[in-house]
Parts: C-alpha cells; sequence; structure tokens
C-alpha cells in the first residue's frame, strides 16, 4: 500500500528520493479537509481568480479546470487546482450560507443534521417523531376556543416533524 485508504495521503518509504515532496503533498490534503469549509458550492464553473487557499464544492457538471471532478472539494493551491474526492462522512462548512454539507449515500446534503434525539442541559428536548394524534371532536359540551387553541398545539407540533400528520 503506497497511499491512506481514504485520503489518499502519500506513504513515505525508505530510500525514497524528495521525501519532502510526498510529505507536502499529504500536508496539502490535511489543510483541505481537516477543519474543512468551503467558500460555496455547489458550482459547476471554477472561480475566475480564487484566493489562495480556497475551497469549493465541485457540482454535476462541472466545466474548464474542474471537468472530470464532479462532487469533489476543490481546492485552490500555488500549484493550481486540488481535488480531494468526498468519502461518506466528510463535513465541510459552507461559508457562504453558514450551513454543513455532509457527503452521504453518493451525495452533498446541505443543512441537514441527523440524529436520533436532541439535548439540551442533559435533558431530551426532541427525539423520534412519535405516532399522530388526532384532533378533538365528540364529547357532548364543545368549547370551540379550546378547540382551536389544541388545533394549533397539534399543528405546530405536525409542522415541526415531531408528531406524525
Amino acid at each position: 500500500m503506497t497511499a491512506t485508504p481514504r485520503l489518499a495521503l502519500p506513504f513515505l518509504s525508505a530510500g525514497q528520493a524528495q521525501k519532502e515532496f510526498f510529505h507536502n503533498e499529504a500536508l496539502q490534503t490535511l489543510d483541505v479537509v481537516v477543519a474543512g469549509a468551503v467558500e460555496d458550492g455547489p458550482l459547476s464553473t471554477p472561480p475566475a481568480s480564487p484566493a489562495l487557499g480556497a475551497c469549493y464544492i465541485v457540482g454535476q457538471t462541472p466545466t474548464d479546470a474542474w471537468t472530470g471532478n464532479e462532487q469533489s472539494i476543490a481546492a485552490y493551491t500555488s500549484g493550481g487546482w486540488r481535488f480531494i474526492a468526498p468519502f461518506d462522512g466528510i463535513s465541510v462548512y459552507v461559508k457562504s450560507t453558514g450551513v454543513w454539507a455532509n457527503f452521504r449515500a453518493g451525495a452533498w446534503e446541505f443543512g441537514l443534521l441527523r440524529g436520533s434525539g436532541v439535548m439540551i442541559g442533559g435533558v431530551q428536548v426532541v427525539g423520534s417523531r412519535a405516532a399522530p394524534i388526532a384532533s378533538p371532536a365528540g364529547g357532548t359540551t364543545i368549547d370551540a376556543e379550546a378547540r382551536a387553541t389544541i388545533d394549533q398545539m397539534l399543528n405546530a407540533l405536525r409542522n415541526h416533524g415531531l408528531i406524525d400528520i
């Protein structure tokens, strides 16, 4: 094996010439993915004059210098564009929108959080979606104001995805 399996960071070998070249290549890759952040994306066309160190998510139909690198992370370096192929689980912060992009099941997801619950102060405040709750109906005494308020609460819970529709 000449490189790491996920990031393809080159291994050094005994007696290898120009070890600094391979070491620097690995550092360039790490600089892109560790605490990763991109300027924008997905974009199909590279920006005209990117700043050194600027990174972008490449779109599905890339052109120009990005051709053939769909969905990759494109990083602009002193040597030109460097491309990091995404793998399931890689996450980057998208500066232009303020959301996280996560690569999952072969595609980028933007602004989605996945989990089984939200804990605040050690107390679970959001968990898995509960079963549907029927709106009030029937009964001998009808309080229209109470029913309207209950319906509003149920609709708010449904709209937030906390209970099923």
